[in-house]
């Protein structure tokens, strides 16, 4: 839009003299093309996975217990993240800022070969999934009091079950899979990401600061294995 107004600012000064019929109609002309052709509005916010020199372009590493172990790999819908854990506790995750009511729907798909024993995400001492999705949404001061929606795939906790953090008085949990059944398995996933905020903290989220994808099996001491991709949020 800015250009068009340059275009009209021009178009109309004196100092075209008898030439700005002719400069009139190729603006006017431009200006069509502009309007014709400007992007509209897309009905969906990817959030690609590519590999990069330095691992992942676009996400970041964050390692809270020992190192990171991921690759990008190709699937049959496109990239996706391979990721491992050996008593370790590491993300990747990607800023990404926007209001979730312009795009409340999340889309994945997973696949799990490997599950932490023994892990409950309701238990502080057995806090460990071999696949976990957030979505996080900074509130001043972030470190304490951001708010933050974990969905994951357990190994004890039945899916369909909300979960309070034991470790996070602001993080909520939402057991999409739970136990062995499906291993092995690409699961495509969906979830009405302000539906879920305004039930799990009873108030209006603040706007998307990042999302993450983690995987940890520290507290059971064992391991895990998962597949992450084609994540994207829509209208």
């Amino acid at each position: 839009m800015s250009r068009i107004k340059e275009t009209y600012t021009r178009v109309f000064c004196p100092a075209f003299g008898a030439r700005i019929g002719k400069v009139f109609f190729s603006a006017l002309l431009i200006s069509l093309a502009l309007f014709t052709f400007a992007p509209a509005e897309t009905d969906v916010l990817p959030l690609p996975i590519a590999p990069s020199s330095k691992g992942v372009d676009g996400w970041k590493v964050q390692e809270w217990k020992g190192k990171a172990e991921f690759e990008v790999v190709q699937t049959e819908f496109g990239n996706a993240l391979h990721l491992k854990s050996s008593s370790t506790s590491t993300a990747l995750y990607r800023e990404t800022k926007f209001d979730i009511r312009d795009y409340p729907v999340l889309h994945w798909r997973w696949k799990v070969t490997e599950l932490p024993k023994g892990g409950d995400v309701r238990k502080k001492s057995a806090d460990d999934q071999a696949a976990q999705v957030y979505v996080v949404f900074p509130r001043w001061p972030a470190p304490v009091n951001s708010r933050v929606i974990g969905y994951i795939w357990d190994t004890t906790v039945p899916r369909g079950l909300p979960v309070q953090s034991t470790k996070s008085a602001h993080t909520r949990y939402m057991v999409i899979r739970g136990g062995s059944d499906g291993l092995g398995e690409w699961f495509s996933e969906k979830r009405n990401v302000l539906e879920d905020y305004r039930r799990l903290f009873r108030e209006e989220p603040p706007k998307v600061g990042s999302v993450s994808v983690m995987i940890d099996s520290d507290d059971t001491k064992s391991s895990a294995e998962s597949f992450v991709g084609d994540i994207y949020f829509s209208k």
